[in-house]
């Protein structure tokens, strides 16, 4: 059972007292309390676990600091809608905000190469009006001989050139939770000129002891990539692993299944998913269209194969794109081939911002359905 205080509740208050006072009390029942910042409001969520079959939802409702009662089911306890679309979704973080109506474009380096092409990447992207990048210093590699990254040190170099060119926040993916502390250490000694999404691999999704490790900490979101080789529910649990542990700002991220079906492309593209995720949970959904895709093929109207993937998540209603860009794939040290080219970038986002509108007008179109009782 899931008890909703009143918006921007004082923890200090005396409702909140009398109230947390009386669920702390109830026989057999485990208390366990998060707080939802939102871009507008700050929502305070106390779960009761445990027996809650018997408790009377009325007497909890009647509780001076409660709004509203919600009773919810064993899967995404946390994370899960629960069919309630009153629930506050998605997080502000670093003055950019995450939910299930916004979205916004990670281009960059699939790896940290040289200061040079981070510095042209960024500088293409502050020209281009975008607040967002992902830049890989760790890189989890099948081979061990293959380039790793150049970990703790280019993340100083990359995060002053994120300030100078107003990057807000930079996905970056962690392989371990020793990471966690040399970004902190780095983006505190640097006076954060940015910020940064801790970014979960695929070959991590069901790593429990990093899950929990990175759930611990509050002050970096997190964005979470679907298992190549497991279920949509398995991944899903794998996210509800971060907010149990305390950080539910978690992005979502579907980016292709391992399987020969795909071919040729280098994953079979799971971007039906989007409105799926939407709709069991109140994470915001990214795509990455790189990794499902893996090459530069084009179809014979012109368009790259990435760029309609792309088209295909954004038009469903996807929150965040991930994508590898570089400004010479040719030198790139990893995933070069299915880079796209700098000069790309302003018709990929103007594209994307096409799909988007027609979201949004797909949105309002089907809304007149249910409201005229043609929906089923």
């Amino acid at each position: 059972m899931l008890a909703i205080l009143h918006p921007d509740t004082q923890l200090d208050s005396e409702e909140y007292r009398q109230t947390l006072h009386f669920l702390e009390n109830l026989p057999g029942i485990s208390v366990r309390v998060h707080e939802v910042q939102g871009a507008k409001q700050r929502l305070t969520e106390i779960y009761l676990l445990g027996d809650t079959k018997s408790l009377n939802q009325e007497d909890i409702m009647a509780l001076p600091a409660v709004e509203r009662v919600i009773r919810i089911s064993d899967e995404y306890r946390i994370l899960g809608r629960h069919r309630d679309d009153h629930r506050l979704s998605g997080f502000t973080y670093n003055d950019v905000t995450f939910d299930q109506d916004s979205l916004n474009v990670f281009a960059g380096l699939c790896a940290v190469d040289t200061p040079d092409h981070v510095e042209i990447m960024m500088q293409t992207l502050e020209a281009h009006g975008q607040l967002c990048t992902r830049m890989g210093a760790y890189k989890p590699r099948t081979n061990p001989y293959s380039f790793q990254g150049h970990g703790k040190g280019c993340l100083p170099w990359v995060f002053e050139k994120a300030g100078k060119h107003g990057i807000k926040v930079i996905a970056m993916e962690i392989t371990h939770e020793s990471h966690i502390e040399e970004i902190d250490t780095c983006l505190e000694k640097l006076g954060r000129p940015t910020g940064v999404m801790l970014q979960v691999g695929t070959r991590n999704t069901q790593n429990f002891e990093l899950l929990k490790a990175i759930g611990r900490q509050s002050t970096y979101p997190v964005l979470l990539k679907r298992g190549f080789g497991i279920t949509l529910d398995e991944s899903l649990n794998a996210a509800e692993y971060l907010a149990s542990e305390g950080n539910a700002k978690v992005v979502f991220c579907l980016r292709g299944m391992k399987t020969e079906a795909g071919n040729p492309h280098r994953n079979m593209v799971d971007f039906a998913h989007v409105p799926v995720v939407k709709r069991l949970t109140r994470m915001p959904v990214c795509i990455d269209p790189s990794h499902s895709v893996g090459s530069r093929e084009h179809a014979p109207d012109g368009i790259l194969d990435l760029m309609h993937v792309t088209a295909q998540g954004v038009i469903a209603g996807a929150n965040m794109v991930l994508v590898d860009f570089h400004p010479m794939p040719e030198k790139a040290l990893v995933d070069g081939p299915q880079a796209l080219l700098l000069e790309e970038l302003p018709a990929y986002l103007e594209d994307i911002q096409l799909c988007h509108e027609t979201w949004k007008k797909r949105q309002v179109l089907h809304g007149k359905i249910q409201l005229n009782g043609l929906g089923g």
